[in-house]
């Protein structure tokens, strides 16, 4: 069981709600951030040091997927990008980051993927994170998602993130997708990075 499943309050990764706030900004300006944040409940911002109250960061997902549908998942994908720079900037160390860039795609990708999977109760909070293999993932119980019900896969911040890991340093034209999601009735959503323009 992950850590982030122990305990009265599953907690996830701050950046769930640090990365999205400037997205909101940017996109809607800070007026409209302030209502948003007010509508999640959200009364204060974390400081970045600690895990937070996962289901603070799915109400703020939530609020801003049905206050702004349009935008949703636009501010969905630059939170997830500003995530993932966040975890190259300080939290994957520079030598690392340089053997995974020199190895072929086939050998780092497997590397990458053991690495987000050690790490996964951070983004997956009390959900249940399975890597299938090199090229794909699961995440059960998505707490940033559950309980809604969509037409189309809502999972953008967490595809984010992993397309820009990938494409960091795997191969530059690594592209994510959520090819199911849990808010489709989908027992688990399913993220699956494939190269945009040559083979593995």
């Amino acid at each position: 069981m992950s850590p982030a499943a122990h305990g009265p309050a599953p907690v996830i990764g701050p950046n769930a709600v640090l990365q999205m706030v400037p997205a909101i900004a940017r996109e809607l300006g800070p007026p409209r951030l302030a209502d948003i944040l007010a509508r999640a409940g959200v009364a204060s911002l974390p400081d970045g040091t600690a895990m937070i109250p996962e289901e603070d960061a799915a109400r703020l997902h939530r609020t801003l997927r049905e206050a702004e549908p349009a935008a949703a998942r636009r501010i969905a994908a630059a939170a997830g990008l500003a995530t993932a720079n966040y975890i190259l900037a300080h939290r994957i160390p520079r030598g690392a980051q340089r053997v995974l860039k020199a190895l072929p795609a086939a050998l780092a990708a497997p590397v990458l993927a053991r690495a987000i999977s050690r790490h996964a109760w951070t983004f997956a909070g009390s959900g249940a994170f399975r890597r299938r293999d090199a090229w794909t993932f699961e995440i059960a119980g998505n707490p940033l998602i559950r309980g809604e019900s969509s037409p189309v896969p809502l999972c953008v911040w967490h595809a984010a993130v992993f397309e820009r890991l990938y494409a960091a340093l795997v191969a530059p034209d690594c592209r994510c997708e959520e090819v199911t999601c849990a808010a489709q009735g989908s027992d688990a959503c399913r993220f699956h990075i494939r190269r945009a323009y040559s083979v593995r």
